[in-house]
Order: C-alpha cells, then structure tokens, then sequence
C-alpha cells in the first residue's frame, strides 16, 4: 500500500471503562467491492462489518484503508467513516483506532493484525481463515494477548439460528450424549475451518486430543489466493471422546453438509447449501424438520458477531468469536495436513510452525 491518506476528521477521545455512553472508534482495512457486483471475488464482507458496526450503538466508523481509492470511496459513500487512506500503517498511526477489522485475503492477515496489535487498540475483528500457515495463526494470537487487544475472527455460523437452534436441541437431551460430529464440505482450511470450529460450538469448547487424517493434492484449488487439497479426510478425537469427522472435496454436493449423532438420535443440516434442520430420535416416527429461520449461511449472522464482540470489549468477557477458539480450529486444519505428511496420528497440542500441505505442494513442484 502507498502511503497516501487523507487528513483525519477532529478526533474524540477514546472510551474509558465500561460506561454505556461510550463509542469506540472503528476503522475497516480491506473495503473491497459488495457482494455479486462487477469485478467483486470474495462476498463483500468489510460491508457486512459495516453494518454490525452500525447496528451497535457503542461503535462510530472513523477510517478505512484500501489500496483502491475508488472501493474506498464507493465504501464510505454507503457507510461513512471520516477519513479514507491508502496505507493502513498510516491509518493505524493517525486514526486514533479503538477497534480495527481486518477484511483481506488470508496471506495479509498475520501481518495486518501484527500491525493493529502493537498499535495498542483494544480489538481486532479479522476474517477466516486465520492464515496460511500455523505459526503465523499462532504468533497472531499472541501478540494479542501480549499487548492485551481482544481478538476475535469472522467464524459467524455461530450466529446463524439453524446452529444456535440444534445446540439448544442438543443441550435439551434430544439426541441423547453427543458421540460424534459429521462435517463435509470442499475444503480444510477455508470452508473446513468452519466445520472444525462448529465442532468445539458443538461439544463445550472442549478441545481435542488427536487428529489423523490424510489429503489428496492431486487437483489444486485455489481460494482468496490460498491452495487447498481436492479431498481429504481428518478423525478428530476430543478429550471427553467424542469423535469428529470432516470429509473434503469440491464434488460434494448432496448430502448432509453437518450432522450431529447421539446416543439417542440425529441431527442434520441439509441436504445442499442451503438446506435446512431436522432430527431423528424416538419422539417422532421418521425424521421431523425443525426449519429455523435463516439457512447456515445467514449473512446477518456477520453483525451478530460484530455486535458480540463490543459488547464483549465492554462487559471483559470472552467473545463468542474469540482468537482462542479460533486458533483451535486452525489447529485441527493444520494437524490434519501435518497427519497426512506424516502419515500418522497428530497428538495434540500441534508444535509444527509452517503449512505441511503448502510445504508438500512446494517439495513435489521442486
């Protein structure tokens, strides 16, 4: 990025404590263009922050940072925030930033969250995935917690009702003790980080002992400028025994995209990207469909988060979307490929600090 920027508008002082009047002062790195309009490649989401951001009343966007000064602009006409720059260094030195979201393709993000964190604001908001390699995810989150910034990433299907609706089903008893969790979808680390996260949603946050899984790098797919195997398989094994599956590849289609099986019964989402929820257990004959409103893929689940974590900034709590929880996710994603390079059993916690499967690629093309 260059180092333009426009001139800051009069700055208001920074929050103090936890009163309900205060505003935290947010900026955006990464307007890029909305959603399905013309040149876009992603899903517009620096809009969907802007908009959780707008639904808070305790957060004022101030100053965006694009390398595009005409997304900025387009950006800030729908909105706001004061100042536009072309250098985030140069926002993050001027902007006098309390929150920062950070809306870039996955290899920019360890250095732009490095960058926010020894800025000293008190919280960062980053996309998934975290990073392209496990030692860039890991030195991300501690140099958070080093410099005491809240650090939180976009894992929004927490937020999405079919999901908050099966684990209130599931906390009811419906599908007796939880056994096993069954995702599919294209890949590890962008799609699948989903699904690993959705695991520990799931299962209390409970962390996992081992992972063993296998890869096939036979066909490339490139995602936001990161490599991703064609399939692969990871068995997860958490430390109170229940068990994950994830099963990758760009054919999936059909078929439950998640499930949930108990001692008692099953819950499924799907089947397609849109499908819906239904149980099987002893209360009904044959599956009975729950329908919640929102699909899995609720956008609306974004401002969600974004509301949780100023709220979470103000009350001092963990926020739902915490780095913690989603640097375990990470680690599943990346013990699965170390698993596959290693073809055996990963104990966990994972010490490896490159990408196996980005190291693997790089040996067969040497």
């Amino acid at each position: 990025m260059s180092a333009k920027s426009d001139s800051t508008a009069q700055q208001s002082p920074r929050p103090s404590g936890s009163s309900d009047s205060a505003v935290y002062r947010v900026g955006i790195i990464g307007c890029g263009r909305p959603m399905r309009s013309e040149g876009a490649t992603g899903f517009g989401m620096a809009h969907r922050h802007a908009m959780g951001y707008a639904a808070s009343p305790h957060t004022q966007l101030v100053a965006l940072a694009d390398i595009s000064r005409e997304n900025a602009e387009a950006f800030q006409k729908e909105h706001g925030g004061d100042a536009i720059y072309e250098d985030y260094q140069q926002m993050l030195a001027g902007a006098n930033l309390d929150i920062v979201s950070v809306c870039v393709w996955p290899h920019l993000h360890a250095e732009m969250v490095l960058a926010a964190a020894e800025a000293r604001v008190q919280a960062i908001h980053c996309e998934k995935p975290i990073a392209p390699t496990f030692g860039e995810a890991r030195r991300m989150v501690e140099s958070c917690a080093r410099n005491g910034v809240q650090l939180t990433f976009n894992h929004q299907r927490r937020f999405a009702p079919p999901f908050s609706v099966a684990r209130r089903l599931l906390r009811q008893g419906a599908i007796g003790d939880l056994q096993r969790i069954e995702g599919r979808c294209p890949d590890m680390n962008d799609w699948g980080t989903h699904w690993f996260d959705m695991m520990h949603f799931f299962n209390h946050e409970t962390p996992a002992e081992w992972v063993m899984g296998q890869i096939d790098t036979s066909e490339i797919r490139t995602v936001f400028g990161m490599d991703h195997e064609s399939r692969g398989i990871s068995h997860v094994r958490f430390q109170n025994g229940v068990e994950g599956l994830l099963m990758t590849s760009a054919a999936i289609e059909m078929g439950a995209a998640f499930r949930l099986l108990g001692s008692d019964g099953i819950i499924e989402f799907g089947p397609g990207r849109e499908g819906g929820l239904r149980i099987l257990n002893a209360h009904a004959s044959g599956w009975k469909d729950v329908n919640p409103e929102g699909s899995m893929h609720d956008l609306d689940a974004v401002q969600k988060g974004i509301i949780d974590l100023v709220e979470a900034l103000k009350e001092g709590r963990e926020p739902e979307l915490s780095g913690d929880r989603a640097f375990r996710a990470a680690e599943l994603t990346f013990a699965t490929y170390e698993s596959s390079r290693k073809r055996g059993r990963v104990d966990l916690p994972l010490e490896i600090d490159d990408s196996p499967l980005l190291e693997m690629l790089a040996g067969a093309a040497s």
